[in-house]
């Protein structure tokens, strides 16, 4: 098994560490910033662009716009970030639970 792998195992154990897991997946962030925020708001801001379709029902899509995806480098910086420094935070917490 790959460390990486490893380290996902690992980070699954407690809620903390499985929340620096999924914010690490770069697409897990994108997809709940925009789920929490509606499409219409990225829409709004110029990150992403509608495209309604006619029919029944009638349905939209969206797609990154290139200011939208100005945004990937840094989500994945961050997801690069968390995979590098993941057994620090966790030895952190474990520190500040030992010490509380």
């Amino acid at each position: 098994m790959r460390a990486q792998e490893e380290g996902l195992r690992f980070l699954s154990f407690r809620p903390a560490d499985s929340l620096l897991d999924l914010l690490g997946n770069t697409w897990n962030c994108v997809v709940l910033w925009a789920l929490r925020h509606g499409p219409r708001r990225l829409e709004f801001n110029g990150l992403a662009a509608r495209r309604p379709y006619g029919g029944s029902p009638p349905r939209v899509e969206y797609e990154l716009t290139a200011l939208g995806r100005t945004l990937l480098d840094p989500i994945d910086a961050f997801g690069a970030w968390t995979f590098a420094h993941g057994d620090e935070v966790m030895a952190a917490q474990d520190d500040y639970t030992r010490d509380s």
